[in-house]
């Protein structure tokens, strides 16, 4: 079945569902979707908080529903929605109760969000050479790529192909240099354009958190999309994270959006574990002189005026840029060169933090796991 026909089935089979006054669903104004992506399909209900008990039925059937569509082999359905009394906003928000943090990520011992207030500082090739040096350090690691509209996991660790579905119809992350690894850009075609508003959005992401097997792990690393939006709020709530680390260039444009990413995990009380100036200076391949590009010293400078831990500073050079477009990672191409040694020190000190943190975290050796 192609896309067309799937959606056809799939509202065909929601056209059964009827909302707790009777109005059907479909007809009711209240959907977001359905969304194929994959053989799984994603759907978002908008309800008000005093409704989310009597829609949790509705919810539920939903995504029967959607189960029971030929070649489909997972759904989920989302409850979003404002709370009585707020200003409407651009996009619904998830009603989202404590309890409700998947289980499913029972297994990971600590989950960290890698985020910055602004695209374009470098996040995504820090998250993955962040990731390959807790690898290095013996460690179980995972990487979630949540940038749902510009996915860069697949080129950065050059994965191919589409997960596979594994026991109770969960995805099973794709394996790249040791790491497990999950993206939206190993479910659709590299050219698709995502264009997907805040529910959906939302659906996907915790999709990725609850329905993808990550098994035991140490440490999962959610590689964040830019800003401070739909996103953002649905790994928060989504999940215990142990912490953030935040990613900005020395320029001052980077670090007032950086200080917004601050603020904002603050304000759901996640711990900063860290900040890391990328694309520090840079070394002429031809002269090697260092070239302060984007100012010096901007991003450590921040993490002192904000009391939080400033884990180190990371050059920008040739080879780390070929190497993330060749999907060889620094870490993972040359873990003892000057950039390896580099990352590796902050993975080293990124995992003391979370030690610290959880004292029952048993002590590992530097080998492979």
């Amino acid at each position: 079945m192609n896309d067309d026909q799937t959606l056809t089935a799939a509202r065909k089979a929601l056209a059964e569902l009827a909302l707790p006054d009777g109005t059907p669903l479909v007809d009711s104004g209240r959907l977001s979707g359905p969304v194929r992506v994959g053989n799984r399909l994603s759907l978002a209900i908008s309800i008000n908080e005093t409704e989310l008990q009597d829609f949790e039925s509705v919810r539920a059937k939903a995504e029967a529903a959607l189960l029971s569509v030929p070649r489909i082999d997972g759904a989920i359905v989302a409850l979003t929605g404002e709370k009585k009394g707020s200003p409407a906003p651009s996009a619904p928000t998830p009603i989202v109760q404590p309890k409700s943090k998947p289980p499913v990520l029972g297994g990971v011992r600590h989950v960290v969000a890698v985020a910055s207030g602004k695209g374009g500082v470098g996040k995504s090739t820090t998250s993955v050479n962040l990731a390959l040096g807790l690898r290095a350090l013996g460690l179980k690691v995972g990487i979630m790529d949540a940038d749902i509209h510009g996915p860069s996991l697949p080129t950065l660790l050059a994965l191919h192909g589409r997960p596979r579905v594994g026991r109770d119809r969960r995805l099973l992350p794709m394996q790249a240099h040791g790491l497990h690894a999950m993206s939206m850009g190993l479910m659709v075609d590299a050219e698709t354009a995502m264009i997907w508003r805040g529910p959906m959005i939302m659906s996907a992401i915790t999709q990725m958190l609850g329905d993808v097997d990550w098994g035991e792990l140490d440490v999962l690393i959610i590689d964040m999309p830019p800003g401070t939006g739909d996103a953002q709020l649905a790994i928060a709530q989504g999940t215990d994270l142990s912490g953030a680390v935040i990613v900005s260039t020395p320029q001052d444009l980077a670090l007032i959006d950086a200080r917004r990413g601050v603020a904002m995990f603050r304000k759901v009380d996640v711990p900063i574990l860290g900040v890391i100036e990328n694309m520090a200076h840079f070394i002429c391949p031809d002269c090697g002189s260092r070239h302060d590009v984007f100012g010096a010293g901007g991003a450590e400078a921040e993490a002192a005026r904000m009391d939080v831990p400033y884990l180190g500073a990371v050059p920008l050079t040739m080879d780390l840029r070929a190497a993330s477009d060749a999907g060889q990672p620094v870490v993972a191409r040359a873990p003892d060169g000057p950039l390896g040694t580099i990352y590796t020190a902050m993975a080293e000190a990124l995992w003391s933090s979370l030690e610290d943190a959880d004292p029952a975290v048993p002590q590992r050796q530097a080998q492979g796991v």
